[in-house]
């Protein structure tokens, strides 16, 4: 009775630590994933070191390797990490419009401004792993496919709704988002423009004048949001 007793507290006392223990690893990965984020995005990743990523975690050896095998690990577990976060500020500002045509110069801008608005972030996804070998070659177009996905879905629903004539939305949506990338390469890379929300007037209507939309088409707060 007494063994079965002991037994019993010994396997609860494990159940109640395996929590605590779950959330002290993941707290533990986070900050390395944070401490990556930061340091990619100042040193690059040819220039970063493990230990770097150590030092700024306020982790251990040990911390790291347990989560991650390698740099390389951490750097596509940030990307993985990264994309649905920007992915998700796209879809929160574009689920506000309900008119196809505003819906679709939502999706553009919102690409645009969210890069924009995670330069750090925008650096390691654009800059930071191009180039970097073949399994990066293949996260990195996902990671473009991802984002012309949603602006495909959206001119699928422009031309759903009659608001644009049927198209080549995978091929549009591709050149869309690779004009998009360019601006923002430039962006970090060179500084030009010091603003980069000063190119989207013009890249706005030269992209929406290449599915057939004029500015004037647009409602008229998306008018005067592209005036402005």
């Amino acid at each position: 009775m007494n063994e079965h007793t002991t037994t019993s507290t010994g396997t609860d006392a494990g159940a109640k630590h395996a929590p605590h223990a779950t959330r002290d690893k993941d707290a533990t990965r986070q900050r390395l994933l944070d401490a990556a984020e930061q340091v990619f995005a100042e040193k690059g990743y040819h220039g970063t070191v493990v230990d770097d990523i150590i030092r700024v975690s306020d982790s251990s050896k040990g911390g790291f390797y347990f989560h991650f095998p390698n740099k390389q690990a951490i750097f596509l577990a940030l990307v993985d990490k990264l994309v649905p976060r920007l992915a998700a500020a796209v879809d929160r500002a574009i689920a506000a419009e309900s008119d196809p045509v505003a819906q679709l110069d939502a999706a553009l801008r919102t690409v645009l401004e969210t890069f924009g608005r995670h330069r750090q972030l925008s650096k390691i996804l654009l800059i930071e792993a191009v180039g970097l070998g073949h399994g990066f070659d293949e996260k990195l177009m996902r990671t473009r496919g991802r984002f012309a996905a949603m602006i495909q879905d959206y001119l699928d629903r422009a031309v759903a709704a009659g608001a644009i004539a049927p198209q080549d939305t995978t091929l549009v949506s591709w050149a869309w988002f690779g004009a998009i990338n360019e601006l923002v390469v430039r962006w970090l890379a060179l500084g030009q423009p010091e603003r980069l929300e000063d190119v989207l007037p013009g890249l706005r209507a030269m992209l929406l004048q290449s599915v057939g939309i004029a500015v004037s088409a647009l409602p008229p707060e998306r008018r005067a949001d592209h005036d402005a």
